[in-house]
């Protein structure tokens, strides 16, 4: 190695920030959690599953309790247990809401293996549990864990509804303070978010609101806490939407797209190598 690289390396002196929880064991404890939920993930076998619910309750309440405190960290591990089968039941209807709606999904578990939006939806209503309660860092930690896995970004603050369907997924945001309702679609791309960003804006409602029943195709951007997409609307690929639409809309760009024949042109080299 270069001397010069050799001495820059030896004279670096870092500086960390102080960061108390454990970030592996928490992405850790996602895939914990997922498992249970979902046993085709792993060995289906009652005391497997219970084990991996005890080590991911002990992550959660160990790394709580050290951004807060002991009492607060068992009140809010002890309610997300409660809420647990809950939070299966659900995700087992929006994955019934896959299998419906893809023609490509064969099967439940194909869902649940090979489907990116249904994992980034899974880890939201987990992160979701732990956002209510105003638990610091972690949710974020969980939802970002998935974003890095799967390449949806769904803040833990946003409020879904029942069976949302991504489909694909790749390059999906979903801002804070976003409100979703029942049986939307959204396709890739798909950008709900805030019109400007300042940080007094922290804790206003800055990203959209999309009703029931609305499909959002792909690389749609929906901007501004006023906006308001109306129950039953659909929302064109590509169309840029900052102010709110009645149900039963149609919005979508006019793009005047031109086919032109050319007669009587070489056809191109073709090269075998």
């Amino acid at each position: 190695m270069n001397k010069n690289i050799r001495k820059l390396i030896h004279e670096f002196q870092p500086q960390a920030i102080h960061i108390p929880i454990e970030k592996c064991e928490l992405e850790e404890t996602v895939d914990l959690l997922f498992n249970a939920m979902f046993p085709v993930c792993a060995e289906p076998d009652v005391k497997h599953i219970r084990k991996m619910l005890e080590k991911a309750a002990h992550t959660l309440l160990t790394n709580i309790a050290k951004l807060t405190n002991v009492g607060f960290a068992e009140n809010v591990v002890e309610n997300f247990f409660e809420k647990f089968p809950l939070l299966r039941d659900r995700l087992y209807e929006d994955a019934h809401c896959y299998l419906k709606n893809d023609p490509a999904a064969k099967s439940l578990e194909e869902v649940v293996l090979a489907y990116p939006g249904f994992f980034a939806l899974s880890v939201y209503r987990m992160a979701h549990e732990l956002h209510i309660w105003d638990v610091p860092l972690i949710p974020r930690l969980f939802s970002e864990y998935a974003h890095a896995k799967v390449g949806i970004d769904i803040h833990p603050g946003a409020k879904i509804g029942k069976n949302l369907f991504m489909d694909h997924g790749t390059g999906i945001v979903i801002g804070e303070t976003t409100e979703i309702g029942d049986n939307v679609k959204i396709y890739q791309g798909v950008t709900l978010g805030a019109l400007y960003l300042e940080k007094k804006l922290s804790g206003v409602k800055r990203h959209p609101t999309v009703e029931d029943n609305v499909v959002i195709y792909s690389n749609a951007t929906i901007l501004g806490g006023e906006t308001v997409i109306g129950h039953d609307s659909t929302i064109g690929g590509g169309a840029w939407v900052t102010r709110s639409v009645l149900p039963y809309s149609l919005v979508y760009n006019a793009v005047d797209v031109k086919v032109k024949t050319v007669k009587n042109i070489e056809p191109p080299n073709d090269f075998v190598i």
